[in-house]
């Protein structure tokens, strides 16, 4: 009579480190002291979740993977499975000088298993699927100017390289109706340049259009429920548009996982490299870690924001002669940031502080 051994891991926690690509998935498998395997697998959640089951049956599994193209849907998908999963910036990992020069799937599923099971990850914040949504409508709109930038750009090119100037007096370069027209008759025709500037020209339209478009679709999501007060909250501080407060609602979601303004600032990248050793304290240029869009959004917004509140130019002024107007803005950039947080987890709306008006023979009172 054959002997059947029913195995239980129950209360025993497995750990796994998985490299995601397209085709193929790359799992290494650990327990609290060995390496039990490292083992590829079609790019199925179902098809993982079966094997663990079937070969760690009553486990609890932790899972990691880094963050990339595949975005949120597998996460999504071993949390369901029941499996614990976080997802890793990429930058995050602690990495072997020998790990960097001999990067393979198993060594990237290793570093990602072994770190997992040491406790040395930390996931990144998770979306819920309407703010992916919304979130992929507003870097919709930004990518689309994005390319109308660089079709203009390609435009000037050509005009340039062929030597063509603005010879009337009633067309000025400002992408006006009366500009196109103007470039329309020069792309007329079958040479290279005629086709190069039609086709040019064409795209341009299209990318204008998509921007018109997205940006209804964004001035109609600011309305909704989700959004309306707190969009309504941040178009409240001087150099904040709707679009604007669009790209940082959408972009941080929850302001409450952000407690202190330091943590926020790290988070959109308002903060300098420091490299410090011994008694040598060294803080280097601002951070390159970060979202990229909320930084460029609140910069132009801070140029904004210095014209329309008294306090900020004056602190702008202050800061300009002391650090340069580079290194000034970025702390004006705070400063504003610092009004985001505050009217977000307050619910209050801002007020611009209005300077007094001292009158003459007051100035010994005041002092």
């Amino acid at each position: 009579m054959r002997q059947v051994t029913y195995l239980s891991f129950k209360g025993q926690p497995i750990y796994i480190g998985m490299d995601v690509h397209l085709q193929k998935w790359v799992l290494s498998i650990y327990t609290k002291e060995f390496e039990m395997e490292t083992k590829s697998f079609p790019a199925s959640v179902e098809i993982v979740s079966k094997y663990l089951h079937r070969m760690y049956p009553g486990a609890d599994y932790y899972s990691a993977y880094e963050a990339g193209y595949c975005g949120y849907w597998v996460h999504e998908k071993l949390v369901s499975a029941g499996i614990n999963n976080i997802i890793i910036n990429p930058c995050d990992v602690p990495t072997t000088d020998k790990e960097k020069k001999r990067k393979r799937d198993p060594v990237d599923s290793r570093k990602l298993g072994r770190s997992l099971r040491n406790n040395e990850l930390k996931g990144i914040y998770v979306p819920d699927k309407k703010q992916q949504e919304d979130r992929l409508l507003v870097r919709s709109r930004y990518d689309m100017v994005k390319k109308q930038t660089r079709c203009k750009n390609q435009i000037k090119s050509v005009l340039a390289f062929f030597g063509i100037s603005i010879t009337d007096e009633k067309v000025n370069n400002h992408w006006s109706k009366a500009y196109i027209n103007w470039l329309c008759g020069y792309s007329q025709g079958t040479n290279g340049k005629a086709i190069r500037l039609k086709t040019l020209i064409e795209e341009l339209e299209f990318v204008r259009n998509a921007i018109s478009m997205y940006t209804k679709q964004i001035r109609s999501l600011s309305k909704e429920e989700r959004y309306k007060r707190d969009a309504e909250l941040l178009t409240k501080i001087p150099g904040i548009s709707t679009l604007s407060a669009m790209i940082i609602l959408t972009e941080l979601g929850d302001i409450k996982i952000y407690n202190r303004l330091d943590k926020l600032c790290g988070y959109v990248g308002l903060i300098p490299d420091e490299h410090t050793t011994g008694d040598k304290e060294k803080k280097t240029k601002m951070t390159k870690r970060g979202n990229r869009r909320l930084r460029r959004i609140l910069i132009e917004s801070s140029w904004v924001a210095i014209r329309k509140e008294p306090a900020l130019y004056l602190a702008y002024k202050k800061y300009s002669q002391r650090h340069g107007k580079a290194k000034a803005i970025i702390k004006i950039a705070r400063k504003l940031l610092n009004r985001i947080r505050c009217v977000l987890v307050t619910g209050k709306e801002y007020e611009i502080i209005q300077p007094q008006i001292i009158k003459a023979g007051d100035e010994k009172d005041v002092a």
